[in-house]
């Protein structure tokens, strides 16, 4: 009678040899990734020493007056360092890694024209809203001191007994309250105030103020004659008066 073993007894063999298999790899891969640890320790070790006696080489040199630590060459001008040695280790061919190093380059240099590029719109941005934002400052002042005008000119004409000012936007107000059958009966030839821009409307009217009444809206004073304001005012614009 024969005995044969059974399945549980089938199954621990199984999984002992799986075991014993999976430790050999194991070991097989240990082995050979500390074989390359030492070669990379090795070569380390031999990169960093100086080169002793031992080696021809340096023996020969030693014959012909070479000492440890001087330059190379006749007049003592070549290099004291050895040449940096490369070692290549991986598994890529010839010239690969030189690749690589000029993608990263070029990879580089275009993030930092794409921050440039990014940094100059920013900078013109901001110019441009520093440009509009004085414009408005510019055009909001201009208002002021064409009002300022307006009620002047009124305020002058008035008391020189002038009961229709030159032209109705001389007057602050005025041209508000003009009909609108009064505008279509004027001379076509006449320029329409709409056509002018705040600062054409500020020169006309100031120029008018120092003509009419000697008067400058920016010293805010009539002079007694054209000498008078000539002398003492310095000049028909805001700019003369800074």
């Amino acid at each position: 009678m024969s005995i044969r073993p059974g399945l549980p007894m089938l199954r621990q063999i199984r999984e002992a040899r799986r075991k014993e298999e999976k430790q050999q790899e194991a070991n097989l891969k240990n082995r050979q990734k500390s074989l390359k640890e030492e070669e990379q320790e090795r070569r380390d070790i031999g990169l960093k020493n100086a080169l002793g006696c031992e080696n021809k080489g340096f023996t020969l040199l030693q014959k012909m007056g070479y000492k440890s630590g001087q330059p190379l060459g006749k007049s003592g001008d070549g290099i004291v360092e050895p040449i940096p040695l490369n070692v290549k280790t991986g598994k890529s061919g010839l010239g690969h890694e030189a690749l690589l190093k000029q993608k990263a380059e070029e990879t580089l240099e275009s993030c930092r024209r794409k921050i440039h590029m990014k940094n100059q719109a920013e900078e013109t941005a901001a110019e441009q809203f520093r440009l509009r934002l004085k414009y408005k400052q510019d055009e909001v002042k201009l208002e002021g001191d064409l009002k300022r005008s307006q009620q002047a000119c009124r305020q002058l004409d008035t008391q020189k007994n002038i009961q229709v000012p030159r032209e109705a936007w001389y007057w602050l107000g005025l041209e508000e309250e003009t009909d609108e059958e009064e505008k279509k009966e004027q001379d076509e030839d006449d320029y329409k105030s709409e056509d002018l821009s705040i600062l054409e409307k500020l020169q006309i009217l100031t120029g008018y103020l120092r003509e009419e009444h000697l008067y400058c809206i920016w010293c805010g004073t009539a002079s007694e004659d054209k000498e008078d304001l000539s002398s003492n005012c310095p000049g028909p614009t805001a700019a003369d008066h800074d």
